[in-house]
């Protein structure tokens, strides 16, 4: 699968640097040096995003080079995750309805960041 270049220009606003990366059938979205809501430490690190659903059950899914501390505590129910020859740290965290675009999943996730649940 393969995303119009729209798309990945969108998401280059919140990032350094993105690329698709391929895992079986699927292919995910490398977020370089992702900028993070304020308050969370570190304030950017590299990401990566499954805009779309997964065996999980999530409609979406963004996965972290790092666990990040954000303003309010977060289930990180994902550690250490092997994906695409890395290893990927994500939290809990489930949106009320498939993303859009992948822009739309990428802002659903970062803004669950700093909200308390």
């Amino acid at each position: 699968m393969e995303y119009p270049v729209e798309q990945i220009e969108e998401l280059k606003r919140y990032c350094s640097a993105v690329r698709g990366l391929g895992e079986g059938n699927a292919v995910y979205l490398y977020l370089e040096a992702l900028r993070l809501p304020a308050g969370c430490e570190p304030s950017e690190c590299n990401a990566l995003l499954r805009p779309f659903a997964g065996a999980d059950g999530y409609p979406s899914q963004l996965y972290f080079s790092v666990q990040i501390r954000a303003p309010y505590g977060k289930n990180w129910n994902v550690l250490n995750a092997r994906i695409c020859e890395k290893n990927w740290f994500a939290f809990s965290w489930k949106a009320s309805a498939a993303p859009r675009s992948p822009l739309e999943a990428l802002l659903n996730h970062l803004a669950a960041l700093t909200q308390p649940r």
